[in-house]
């Protein structure tokens, strides 16, 4: 109760969209800013109690927080995430734990597409607000020859179709360019109306940034590179690459135990 007053001295600022059980859970967070971020973000996206704790054991706030500078992790604990471009679907990594895929075990793509189909509306919340789903493997057709597409989504707040890619391993140039093809096909064939522009994810279990930084240099289509894990990170090594982020900023004061 303590550091339930301690964290939110104003009454005001605590939503009538949470329960206690669920101020319970955001209380066991020990840095403000997370305490600020989980409580704005799970009155957001409506998360219950159970999925709030997904998140929070998944470390959402620090994997979102390590793809922007320090400004925009601020801001995202003092405002929640709030998708507003392209760029703001992107997490680092993303977490598929739920897929429940021991560590050991090698599935090829088309095994992690269906794992991923089996449990949809949990990826869909790991995605983020906004995803609807469309099809999988939709099929592309182009001069005779047939491409498809592991994932299709649509997004309802940045209106624009979301087509995701599934790499086993390695994201390499090729895949850029298929998707690249894609997202083409897509502004031209599919959208209609009042769509955006269409985006490309391709989640990869490695992602090299030379290449992503060559590899994408010319290309004017939105597309996004990310890993994926399939079990939980590393809490005190997220921790350490997040306050790692700061001191490279030049700032080196300490609130909270994070560098803000």
């Amino acid at each position: 109760m303590r550091k339930l007053y301690l964290s939110f001295q104003n009454s005001e600022t605590l939503s009538h969209k949470l329960t206690w059980s669920h101020y319970f859970e955001i209380l066991k967070a020990d840095e403000p800013l997370e305490i600020s971020f989980y409580t704005r973000q799970a009155a957001l996206e409506n998360w219950s109690v159970r999925e709030l704790k997904r998140q929070m054991k998944s470390m959402l706030f620090h994997r979102l927080a390590l793809s922007k500078d320090k400004e925009s992790v601020l801001q995202l604990a003092n405002q929640g995430h709030d998708i507003q471009r392209p760029e703001d679907l992107l997490k680092e990594p993303f977490v598929l734990e739920f897929l429940n895929i021991p560590q050991s075990h090698t599935l090829s793509e088309t095994q992690l597409e269906q794992k991923i189909i089996d449990h949809l509306q949990q990826f869909i919340l790991d995605l983020g607000k906004g995803f609807a789903f469309i099809a999988r493997q939709y099929r592309i057709s182009l001069g005779g020859k047939h491409f498809y597409a592991d994932l299709l989504f649509y997004h309802r707040i940045l209106k624009c179709f979301v087509v995701i890619d599934l790499k086993r391993g390695k994201i390499n140039h090729q895949d850029i360019g298929q998707m690249n093809l894609y997202l083409n096909y897509f502004a031209k064939e599919e959208n209609v109306e009042g769509d955006n522009q269409p985006v490309g994810i391709i989640l990869g279990a490695y992602k090299d940034h030379f290449l992503v930084e060559y590899a994408t240099a010319s290309i004017t289509n939105q597309i996004l590179l990310a890993k994926y894990l399939l079990y939980l990170p590393d809490k005190d090594l997220l921790s350490r690459q997040l306050e790692q982020l700061f001191l490279e900023d030049g700032d080196q004061d300490v609130v909270g135990g994070v560098a803000i």
